[in-house]
């Protein structure tokens, strides 16, 4: 049913790329709910205890899948967010370069992350995340998106098990 929300906007954010708008869900409470519980069911493939959530809209599908599964979960955000010290991941996205950051104590040693986002693209954004996680200390389990651009080949460039909801 949420999969209905979803409308495609080309080019945005620049010309060529054909953006797959999720705010649609946030704006029905019905598809809302139809989507955490697709991804409550989808995250029980993965061995975890501990979610990172990816700036901006992993935020909000993440810490509303975290109260469901009542799994507590950390934030990855972009450089200069975060008040304590961090480590910091560069990587580069479908259109252009960026860097994510993470508290150096979100994780411990022996805990097992699950990267949340709502899209898969290049794979940058969640390799970038994998390595935060490793420079914690702590395990990958893997990455559990909303949607994979598959004709981008992202989930080549992660070396944990990945799923979507959706594949474009």
């Amino acid at each position: 049913m949420f999969e209905s929300f979803i409308k495609s906007v080309p080019d945005f954010p620049k010309k060529g790329i054909m953006f797959k708008d999720i705010t649609p869900i946030l704006e029905n409470n019905e598809a809302f709910k139809d989507l955490i519980s697709n991804l409550a069911a989808a995250s029980e493939k993965f061995n975890f205890n501990r979610m990172a959530l990816v700036e901006s809209r992993g935020f909000i599908f993440g810490a509303a899948l975290s109260m469901e599964l009542g799994i507590p979960f950390s934030l990855v955000r972009k450089p200069g967010k975060l008040p304590r010290e961090t480590y910091v991941e560069s990587y580069e996205l479908e259109y252009g370069k960026d860097s994510l950051e993470v508290h150096k104590d979100s994780f411990n040693p022996g805990d097992r992350v699950l990267i949340i986002d709502d899209l898969l693209a290049t794979g940058g954004t969640a390799s970038a995340v994998e390595k935060l996680i490793q420079k914690t200390g702590a395990q990958t389990a893997g990455t559990l998106c909303i949607i994979e651009l598959e004709f981008l080949k992202g989930a080549h460039q992660l070396q944990f098990p990945f799923e979507a909801l959706l594949r474009y």
